[in-house]
């Protein structure tokens, strides 16, 4: 099989697909939601990093409060996720016109999202700038693990999104670079 050359401006659509994930910030007078599909996991601690910047109107809310919670949306929540990150909180009150579920976190003011199969309430490490990247420490983390529907979404970045599938277990084989308790 010949290897066919993939235009450069297009290889972040190989790398890009990590979960997407909803970003729950409070300014203390309202809540907001956005969308973000850039996302990292730094290591086996609690300590992600996601890309934003301050063209999202929830920046402002992040940088300022320096906390929020990362939702892990499901397969059937695409069109709510969608619709979330294709307007802005500036002149859209997204819990109202997408009619989420919200209740409050334990140890920061944006909410948590019941409705999503997981929430990590985090709060800011540091914001490099030039980068746009956020760094965060997880402080709270919550599932759903009755949840029906457990598969994720990952956007590829060209408005096409891969679905979780099939789960193949290999902990055994990887004992030895998991860390206790994984």
């Amino acid at each position: 099989m010949a290897l066919e050359e993939l235009p450069l401006n297009r290889a972040f659509t190989l790398l890009e697909p990590g979960p997407v994930v909803l970003v729950t910030t409070s300014d203390g007078q309202r809540d907001n939601v956005m969308t973000i599909t850039w996302t990292m996991v730094l290591d086996f601690s609690p300590t992600f990093a996601i890309k934003t910047g301050p063209w999202n109107y929830s920046y402002t809310a992040l940088s300022k409060s320096k906390e929020c919670v990362l939702a892990i949306p499901t397969v059937d929540l695409i069109d709510k996720v969608i619709g979330i990150g294709t307007c802005s909180g500036l002149d859209t009150a997204k819990f109202d016109a997408f009619d989420i579920a919200r209740k409050p976190a334990r140890n920061v003011r944006s909410p948590l999202l019941p409705d999503c199969l997981a929430n990590i309430e985090c709060r800011v490490l540091d914001i490099l700038d030039p980068y746009g990247v956020v760094v965060l420490e997880g402080v709270a983390a919550w599932i759903d693990r009755d949840r029906r529907e457990k598969r994720t979404l990952h956007a590829v970045g060209d408005g096409t999104f891969i679905v979780d599938g099939e789960t193949i277990d290999r902990r055994t084989a990887m004992r030895s670079k998991l860390p206790d308790g994984v």
